[in-house]
């Protein structure tokens, strides 16, 4: 137990965006061996599209970071048996947009289909309005506004386009949570959105060829060897301050070991109606 800000760091705004970053960056070369949970829901998000017909036009992965959604894809195609009829692949450009150049340098295919460093809390790159295609696997939740900016992608679709998004929601965590409770100190995880109001805000624009809440259990040591592996996946920013020392000790005190830990994640695709 190095640091009383072990499972957390807290700033708010745009130097929250920057902490977003830097804690991602910082842990870029972990993040591919740690991501094991990310690698699975990215392979899900990619089977959902290739039986998608998608229009000519901009194409992007918005959060793509390392590129688990991109390669998945393509891999997938390259494993279907031969003779089977292929969904057409992710046509270059599937542009790889992320805020942390160190993870897009470690991404292979943002020499093909092109990378951009962008702060998806300024909305899209004018270069995808009219998008054919946006991916998205647990980035959204990192945004200021989660829904609003949900709202902002379905908008810049064109008609017929498709929407193919994976978000952590508030339903992750309760072991963490109820932990807090019990030693009665503050929860300082990422507070997430809301699967029902995110599905409801994108049925405004979208119709939802799919839209599921998916819940996995991952098993940890303990409490500190879950908030060490959300550490060094640079994951670990928060907007809540981090526990004192002593805080963080009857936390752990509190969480059993070995424990599980509770994901629940939405995975939704939608096409855009007029």
């Amino acid at each position: 137990m190095s640091s009383p800000a072990l499972n957390s760091q807290c700033l708010s705004g745009p130097g929250f965006h920057q902490l977003v970053r830097l804690q991602f960056g910082r842990h870029a070369r972990h993040y591919n061996d740690l991501a094991q949970l990310q690698r699975g829901i990215a392979w899900r998000l990619a089977r959902h599209c290739q039986s998608l017909t998608i229009p000519r036009g901009p194409r992007a992965d918005l959060g793509a970071g390392s590129g688990l959604v991109g390669s998945a894809w393509s891999a997938q195609l390259a494993d279907q048996p031969a003779g089977t009829p292929q969904a057409p692949p992710p046509q270059a450009p599937l542009l790889q947009l992320d805020l942390c150049p160190e993870l897009l340098a470690r991404n292979p295919l943002a020499p093909s289909q092109g990378a951009l460093v962008w702060d998806l809390n300024n909305g899209l790159p004018p270069a995808l309005r009219q998008a054919a295609l946006l991916t998205s696997s647990f980035a959204l939740q990192w945004l200021d506004d989660p829904g609003a900016q949900l709202e902002h992608w379905c908008s810049n679709l064109q008609v017929g386009g498709w929407l193919a998004l994976a978000v952590p929601t508030c339903g992750s965590f309760p072991q963490w949570r109820q932990a807090a409770q019990r030693a009665g100190v503050p929860f300082t995880g990422l507070e997430l959105p809301s699967a029902e109001q995110l599905a409801q805000r994108a049925r405004g624009y979208l119709r939802l060829a799919h839209c599921q809440r998916l819940q996995f259990s991952r098993s940890h040591a303990s409490g500190l060897s879950f908030l060490r592996q959300i550490r060094q996946l640079g994951a670990g920013a928060s907007r809540h301050s981090p526990l004192t020392a002593p805080q963080l000790r009857r936390l752990l005190q509190h969480w059993p070991s070995p424990s599980s830990q509770n994901w629940e994640v939405l995975l939704l695709v939608g096409q855009r109606q007029l």
